[in-house]
């Protein structure tokens, strides 16, 4: 391998000159004593390559040789890495070894595995998440995409939690979690609470947090990815994939993009955003081998459901869990907000016709609800029309009714969490809405 030296430095951004042969996109360059690996991000003429500090290593400097690897980042996957932590690049977090075995695969993160051509589109699987919200407004179905939508602190990480607990509790499939620019506790939380709960035997775990830099913040989410690929591909694995949080993976770039000094597109973002979500997006897919089922975080800036950030992701998804401030400060949890929440698997020939007609019915509550509280708020509820009155009621009952003690935080609320299967749900609900006003 072709063999170059620095020829700048400025923040995390290395620029290499080779004598000849340069490096490709994607590709490692080891550089100084230490042997820190840089990630090339582009490539000018005369071999010059503009690179990555993946860890933000300080000790490069001017004139210090680099030497290409002819590799990408290499992960390590397969059997012996399931119910293990790692870092975006596949380093252990967990303290334990590693150990090499038949059974253990190293796979490239940039590496695309190439598009199915005979999977065809079966029976929708409805998969129960034993949490009452969520299995009847935006049913949990294999291979397609949800998304938790909220500002900061509405309970997002929470939801998360409580979803890998369950899914992973009945032992569906193989669950994968990515922690994209999170916190460092969160992160601890979540291990701490599947290892306690025996479900890390059935989890693979990647982390990359907001103490981390941007390369690392980008990559971990591609890494995370490239291992879920694999156990779809190779072991025909079903995947439930949960990553938090994808808004963090699209700030990450966006930080990459101003060290890059990209002139930003007119929302303010990387000029890129749209092949950068697209990119990690298009990969958590379902093909004749196997299925990926993806929940997704996404954080909202200042409570704006509106940013291009946060609707370039929506529209990827079919289904979005929108969390509210105003319905979290009422003491509901998890605190979704039944008006904006929808979903597009929402319908009779996937959840069949009497959960499909009783979502219309509680819709329709729900919406006279809105109407009548600003009502009620000038000439109060003894005004309304008895049948009115009874649908506020039946309204009121039914926003208590899909408040649900969780599992995850049994230690914080001091009550046990439930798991309420989707015929109880649908049971109770009929239970309310037949209620005569």
């Amino acid at each position: 391998m072709s063999s170059g030296s620095v020829r700048g430095v400025k923040d995390i951004v290395v620029t290499v000159q080779f004598d000849e042969d340069g490096p490709d996109i994607g590709e490692i360059i080891v550089v100084g004593p230490k042997r820190s690996p840089l990630l090339v991000n582009q490539l000018r003429t005369n071999n010059v390559a503009i690179c990555l500090n993946v860890f933000g290593d300080n000790t490069i400097q001017k004139n210090m040789p680099a030497e290409r690897t002819g590799k990408g980042i290499n992960i390590p996957v397969g059997a012996p890495t399931i119910g293990r932590t790692f870092d975006a690049l596949g380093r252990p977090l967990d303290g334990l070894p590693l150990n090499s075995s038949p059974d253990l695969h190293f796979k490239d993160i940039m590496q695309i595995p190439p598009r199915g051509t005979s999977f065809k589109a079966t029976k929708a699987e409805v998969l129960e998440t034993g949490i009452k919200v969520i299995d009847f407004f935006t049913p949990f179905v294999k291979g397609r995409k949800i998304g938790i939508i909220g500002g900061a602190g509405v309970g997002k990480t929470v939801l998360t939690m409580e979803l890998i607990h369950n899914v992973a509790k009945s032992g569906q499939g193989l669950s994968f979690f990515a922690g994209i620019g999170e916190r460092i506790r969160e992160g601890h939380e979540l291990y701490e609470t599947l290892k306690e709960r025996g479900l890390l035997k059935n989890t693979v775990m990647f982390f990359g947090q907001m103490d981390q830099n941007p390369v690392q913040r980008v990559l971990v989410g591609l890494s995370a990815v490239a291992s879920a690929e694999y156990f779809r591909d190779e072991t025909k694995r079903d995947i439930l994939f949960f990553a938090d949080n994808m808004y963090r993976y699209v700030q990450a770039h966006n930080e990459l993009s101003t060290i890059l000094e990209q002139i930003p597109n007119e929302g303010g973002y990387e000029p890129t955003i749209f092949s950068d979500v697209k990119m990690l997006q298009d990969r958590l897919s379902s093909n004749e081998n196997g299925s990926i089922t993806a929940v997704q975080t996404i954080y909202v800036p200042a409570d704006d459901l509106g940013d291009p950030a946060v609707q370039m992701i929506q529209h990827e998804l079919d289904s979005t869990i929108v969390l509210s401030r105003k319905v979290a400060e009422q003491g509901i949890r998890p605190a979704v907000d039944l008006i904006r929440t929808s979903s597009s698997l929402l319908s009779p020939d996937i959840v069949g016709a009497r959960h499909y007609n009783l979502s219309v019915r509680v819709q329709a509550l729900l919406q006279k609800h809105e109407t009548l509280k600003n009502i009620i708020a000038i000439i109060g509820e003894n005004e309304l029309s008895p049948a009115d009155r009874g649908d506020f009621a039946k309204a009121r009952e039914l926003i208590t009714f899909f408040s649900q003690d969780m599992f995850v935080a049994e230690s914080i609320a001091g009550r046990t969490g439930a798991f309420i299967s989707r015929e109880e749900t649908l049971k109770g609900i009929e239970a309310i809405v037949n209620k005569p006003s």
